[in-house]
């Protein structure tokens, strides 16, 4: 079976052919990164890609999309694309489409994700657990959060994946210098969800935020040049900025680990591969483990990070096989 597999973020569309492969990990060609920007409509974006294909698109589809996939009218979270999904099929043009949360899809990349894609960052040098919670929790234009449940020798059936919106839980400060960067930040937004502070435009509210602390006027910076300015120390408030990015991001890991009781995390999305080895370097263990009587079972926790190429796309595929399989 051949299907197209999309996913459909705040920033980029992609889109790829895949094929089951031989160690349950769907086999992508003809993979394709568009702008979301750069369309008007999903339809726009598909029309574009099969234009380059030069070859009929598959009959079925599986989308990951950002946002929650329920109701008769999904709006993509930091995305303004509309999609019907009772509509979906028949405007497409296919004869089925599967439609995922893109952290559900995440997660379903990390359970057919093999040692070698798996990277450590934090914690014990240990891989996925064999059986248990994991939480995948995912840094870009958003803050996407899945939970994986591991089944012990597939005897109970396979992984559960479970989607959730853990990216808009309330931001809370650990210190009195975050006190006063949530007093910024909620002079601007009313409620600060901890997505305001480490996805990818954290950076930017947190630096504006220290810059207000200060009483120092800044230059707006793009998003590529403020991260690469945060990583080279090359502005000191962008720099002190991903200091605290880093921090928040241990905190937020922790709680959802605690939340979720987990037996392992992995961190995905866009943002963490551009850090290099800068997040093992900050305080994100030290916040990740402080959870106080839980500190000693923190510890135990293995935080990797996902390597394999588009995991959106290997995810939306497999739930896409697993879904048309039943």
């Amino acid at each position: 079976m051949e299907l197209l597999a999309a996913d459909i973020g705040g920033t980029h569309a992609r889109f790829a052919l895949a094929t089951p492969g031989p160690d349950g990990r769907p086999l992508l060609a003809a993979v394709a990164c568009l702008k979301v920007a750069d369309h008007a409509s999903l339809d726009s974006a598909l029309a574009a890609y099969a234009a380059g294909l030069g070859r009929p698109l598959p009959r079925h589809a599986a989308l990951a999309v950002a946002g929650p996939v329920e109701g008769e009218l999904l709006k993509l979270t930091n995305n303004p694309w509309v999609l019907r999904p009772a509509l979906m099929a028949e405007r497409l043009g296919f004869a089925a489409v599967a439609l995922v949360n893109d952290f559900e899809a995440v997660a379903h990349a990390v359970d057919v994700a093999g040692p070698e894609d798996l990277v450590p960052l934090a914690g014990p040098a240990a891989g996925l657990p064999p059986a248990g919670v994991v939480s995948v929790i995912g840094p870009g234009t958003g803050l996407g959060v899945a939970m994986l449940v591991r089944q012990p020798g597939g005897v109970a059936g396979p992984s559960l994946i479970l989607p959730t919106e853990g990216g808009h839980m309330d931001f809370a400060p650990l210190d009195s210098l975050e006190d006063r960067i949530l007093a910024d930040l909620r002079a601007r937004f009313r409620r600060v969800s901890v997505e305001r502070v480490v996805a990818g435009p954290g950076l930017a509210n947190l630096r504006a935020a220290l810059a207000a602390i200060e009483g120092r006027p800044i230059l707006p910076m793009e998003d590529s040049a403020l991260w690469e300015a945060a990583r080279e120390g090359a502005d000191p408030l962008a720099r002190a900025a991903l200091d605290r990015w880093c921090l928040a991001l241990g905190s937020v890991a922790g709680d959802l680990a605690l939340a979720h009781w987990s037996a392992a995390v992995v961190l995905a999305g866009g943002i963490v591969p551009r850090l290099g080895g800068f997040l093992a370097r900050s305080g994100f263990h030290a916040r990740f483990v402080a959870k106080g009587r839980f500190e000693a079972h923190m510890a135990k926790l293995p935080v990797l990070g996902i390597a394999l190429a588009e995991p959106g796309l290997v995810g939306a595929a497999a739930a896409g096989f697993r879904r048309f399989a039943a």
